[in-house]
């Protein structure tokens, strides 16, 4: 690619002077990267006319016998020059022509030309790039050239396509540029001003420059805060006008435009019908309603008049309201006005500001500081109640059948507590009723030995009582009481208040019970019901241990003859006592302040454990009478099947196996007493004798006495305590260990 002829560019090929792999480098010349010849000679191997550069440098490019295109050379390297040009405007009777103003680029690499016209706000013509890049030939008749960079200059006139742009000023780096390649620049020549400008901006001081419809700047606030909401609960309390009641609400603030809109909340079944908003997306004013204002009443800017003059150049102008005399000063609600437990105006609507969501409340931590976020309840205080009275009961019935009759026109029947009567009642191994032993106290000497068995079912709060039959005692026993609930002594029985009845929590050893006029006092209980009432001492608080052995602390300071009274009492140095002489001594040593219970607690806590195992035969006879019910013999098929199974013959197979085979032949016995038999006749090896253990059960061959359970009859025990039946609760107890836990005292050698 050729570059243009220049002055001062030799284009004489001289062959012997070409000289290849010339010494170059990259460098900066006027803030462009460039090569950098390391050479001195000047443009095209010659020095310039006129060149004021150093000699390390190139600035422009040396014709044919250069060795760096003029492309690679001046990349990006571009002359800015300022120019005006004079447009008439035929057509306007206020102005004959415009100045116009453009920008003229140069590019360097390759002698190509850009006019750009800058954008003039409402200036009312198409602005932008004026001519678009590429070279441009010279007007007639040198239009077979084309312009270069020593056409430019400062102060002069260029022509293009017919229009005239005269330059009057260019940028720092055009300058420097046009001196080093020896163009002697013009001093700047002056821009004229447009007069239509001018009159325009003459005419915008005079209305102090703001428009009628003067503009407010809101897009900063809006891409700051776009899709950021703040949300309050709210409470709106109609209650005190006719068919009013409060209603909760949901106000949203959007931050980007300070509008609000709220949202109720309607509950279900509320009769009211959903609608969407409480109150559309607006600006919410302070002071509402405000009334109905005229069309034009409300604007930004008043114009108060509009002149013109009567000449051929008039121009029409707007007089405006520079101090808004005029203006209706309207405020709203802004961020800084909503605040938790504050009163907002919703047009004539005084709602509170209850609550706030989370970000809501680190906004206003993060802008104003604020830390109290306690919220106020939205909900309704409940409605007084109204007490029902209700009429006595007639004594008809049951009082609950009596009282259903006096709430609705259609008596319904009674509703218990089902979901109690499901998990308390028995089932499998837990029977959920407390069982104690008691005694009549009466002064009748027929009946102060009588004994009763008092059942109380937790699945229903009721009562029964039982007393067992004894032979030759003139009483025919059997049940005393039918379950039923039965009421706390000293109530009236005609009243309207429903009756009280006694709980399980009134139940305990030792406590007296009155049934219907009758006054129990109960001695002692079963094993299920002190297991129970130990596993709950919330409800049954003699019942705990903790308690029990505070007593016993209180009198800490008769610690030391507490031990002796124990010690006296062991008189063989057991370390153990049996349970009435462990009675007596806490209930000396007490005062009378522990209740039985208490001691049964104490007791079962210190007890000496007690070889609970069943001897075989007992096991064996119970066995014998399970099979002798369901009528199975055959017990020649199962020693048949152990022979089979025992492929070594050694008569003896593992327990697992005999307890499998059992299983399939459908020995009627249960997992328990099957597992406490296999466990009699095993070995050290696991292994049982499968010959001896079939023999065993065989009822017809080995037939033993029949199995008798024991009874509960008033059976005396040998040291008496207020007729307590048999079993005693608890036969010996480590007393020793008690003095330690309690008084930490030491045995005495």
């Amino acid at each position: 690619m050729a570059l243009p002829l220049l002055p001062g560019n030799s284009f004489k090929r001289d062959v012997g002077k070409e000289k290849f792999h010339k010494s170059q480098h990259w460098g900066f010349c006027n803030n462009v990267r460039m090569l950098v010849s390391d050479e001195k000679p000047g443009i095209g191997g010659e020095p310039l006319i006129g060149q004021k550069i150093k000699p390390k440098y190139c600035a422009y490019p040396k014709g044919e016998g250069a060795d760096v295109p003029s492309w690679v050379a001046f990349d990006k390297q571009v002359l800015s020059f300022d120019a005006y040009l004079e447009d008439e405007v035929p057509d306007k009777n206020q102005e004959n022509y415009r100045i116009r103003y453009y920008k003229i680029y140069f590019y360097l690499e390759d002698d190509t030309i850009q006019v750009n016209e800058p954008e003039v706000k409402n200036s009312g013509l198409p602005q932008g790039t004026f001519i678009r890049r590429h070279r441009i030939s010279l007007p007639p008749p040198d239009d077979d050239q084309f312009y270069t960079v020593y056409h430019f200059n400062i102060n002069t006139d260029i022509v293009f396509y017919g229009r005239t742009f005269k330059i009057y000023e260019c940028d720092a780096f055009t300058k420097n540029f046009l001196k080093k390649i020896g163009v002697k620049l013009n001093p700047p020549g002056q821009c004229p001003e447009d007069p239509y400008m001018k009159v325009r901006r003459e005419k915008l001081d005079c209305v102090d420059p703001l428009r009628p419809y003067e503009s407010f700047d809101t897009l900063k606030q809006f891409l700051q805060y776009d899709g950021k909401v703040l949300r309050f609960f709210c409470l709106w309390d109609d209650s005190d006008s006719l068919f009013g009641d409060r209603r909760e609400l949901i106000l949203h603030y959007f931050l980007s435009d300070d509008t609000v809109e709220i949202k109720e909340v309607i509950p279900h079944n509320s009769g009211r019908d959903a609608i969407s908003w409480f109150l559309r997306r607006s600006k919410l004013p302070k002071h509402g309603p405000p009334g109905v204002y005229q069309p034009g009443q409300i604007t930004n800017r008043a114009v108060l008049n509009v002149y013109g003059g009567f000449s051929e150049k008039r121009m029409d102008g707007y007089l405006l309201d520079k101090y808004k005399l005029g203006k209706l000063n309207q405020e709203f609600y802004k961020d800084s006005d909503l605040a938790i437990g504050t009163y907002i105006n919703v047009w004539g609507r005084k709602v509170l500001l209850c609550d706030c969501d989370e970000f809501t409340k680190s906004y206003y931590k993060a802008k104003y500081g604020v830390e109290n976020f306690t919220s106020i309840s939205c909900k309704a205080p409940p409605p007084p109640k109204i007490e029902r009275k209700f009429p006595p009961y007639t004594g008809f019935g049951s009082e609950e059948d009596s009282l259903r009759s006096c709430i609705g026109l259609v008596p319904t029947p009674y509703q218990r507590n089902f979901r109690k009567f499901m998990e308390e009642d028995s089932y499998g191994g837990i029977s959920n009723i407390l069982r104690f032993f008691a005694k009549l106290i009466t002064d009748q000497c027929a009946d102060v030995d009588r004994m009763f068995i008092i059942s109380y079912f937790l699945s229903d709060d009721t009562l029964s009582v039982f007393e067992p039959i004894e032979r030759n005692s003139g009483l025919t026993g059997g049940m005393f009481l039918k379950r039923l609930r039965v009421k706390r002594p000293g109530q009236d029985i005609f009243k309207s208040e429903p009756s009280e009845y006694i709980t399980s929590e009134e139940l305990y050893v030792g406590a007296k019970l009155n049934v219907n006029g009758y006054i129990f006092l109960l001695l002692n209980a079963d094993e299920y019901t002190l297991n129970y009432m130990e596993n709950n001492i919330d409800r049954f608080p003699f019942s705990s241990i903790k308690f029990a052995l505070q007593k016993l602390k209180d009198v800490e300071s008769k610690s030391r003859e507490i031990k002796q009274v124990f010690a006296a009492a062991d008189c063989r140095h057991t370390k153990i006592l049996d349970y009435n002489t462990f009675r007596d001594i806490l209930m000396s040593v007490t005062s009378g302040k522990i209740v039985d219970q208490e001691v049964i607690t104490i007791a079962r806590h210190y007890r000496v454990p007690e070889d609970l195992s069943t001897d075989v035969n007992v096991l064996i006879a119970q066995a014998h009478e399970k099979l002798k019910k369901n009528m199975f013999e055959n017990f020649d098929r199962l020693i048949f099947n152990c022979v089979y199974e025992d492929r070594e013959k050694k008569h003896v197979l593992p327990t697992k196996d005999i307890q499998r085979l059992c299983k399939s032949s459908r020995l009627p016995l249960s997992d328990d007493l099957l597992g406490d038999l296999l466990s009699r006749f095993e070995d050290s090896e696991h292994q049982i004798n499968y010959e001896s253990f079939f023999c065993a059960l065989n009822w017809r061959m080995n037939p033993l006495p029949e199995f008798e359970a024991p009874t509960y009859l008033k059976e005396k025990c040998e040291d008496v305590w207020l007729g307590m039946p048999s079993p005693m609760p608890v036969k010996c107890i480590r007393y020793l260990d008690l003095l330690r836990d309690v008084y930490g005292l030491e045995e005495e050698e």
